[in-house]
């Protein structure tokens, strides 16, 4: 059994046999200049930081024989996954579907919407391509955790308040234990990740753990 100590709110411990890492939303659009991110009017470089640390961690668990599973936030072409209060709030320069730089946005086979390169999927690993924030509705993504025999999740991505969390309250609810690395995941606005990190190990784990990467993989090296 792996444990980490100082992870917060207190010590998790689990078995890497029934662990598996999920990688939420590395995608250009979000991460890279020019991307759906940047047209909303965020300092995308913020979420490049963490890219180095997630690809770090990504090759830990490749190493560890922990599964990596990748999610994609993306719609069909013709974009009947869509609903319109999803497209239509607010008032973006650009919304989903339309042409940007790197394709239409956040569409299914576009480059914007593909993961970025430093994090990419390798042979066998599964990308899961999910038309909400959180990675279970919709997809396949309960069966084959269900297949692993699946316990214990690992969690890096972005953005921390929305995707992630919306995906680890989900994983949750499924009777699963959760460990969001620190800083394998980021939000354009710092208080958000600061909130959520908060939020998530309040009252007694009441959503899962946390921890940093270091001490995931001192844990993992022991």
């Amino acid at each position: 059994m792996t444990q980490i100590s100082t992870a917060q709110p207190f010590q998790i411990t689990f078995d890497t046999a029934t662990t598996a890492l999920i990688a939420i939303d590395m995608q250009r659009d979000f991460i890279e200049p020019g991307g759906f991110g940047e047209t909303l009017g965020n300092d995308v470089s913020l979420l490049q930081a963490i890219v180095p640390t997630t690809a770090a961690l990504i090759a830990l668990c490749r190493d560890k024989g922990i599964p990596v599973i990748h999610t994609r936030e993306c719609h069909k072409q013709d974009l009947s996954d869509l609903p319109p209060a999803k497209r239509d709030r607010g008032a973006p320069k650009l919304r989903i579907g339309d042409q940007g730089p790197m394709g239409r946005i956040l569409v299914a086979g576009e480059d914007g919407a593909d993961i970025v390169e430093q994090v990419y999927p390798i042979a066998d690993e599964l990308v899961i391509d999910k038309p909400g924030k959180g990675a279970f509705f919709a997809t396949n993504l309960s069966a084959h955790l269900a297949q692993l025999g699946t316990k214990t999740l690992i969690f890096a991505g972005v953005t921390t308040e929305v995707c992630v969390q919306t995906t680890m309250r989900e994983a949750n609810d499924r009777g699963f234990e959760c460990l969001l690395i620190e800083d394998a995941t980021e939000s354009y606005f710092p208080e958000f990740k600061a909130a959520t990190l908060e939020m998530i190990r309040a009252q007694g784990a009441i959503v899962g753990w946390t921890s940093t990467f270091a001490e995931l993989k001192d844990a993992l090296n022991g």
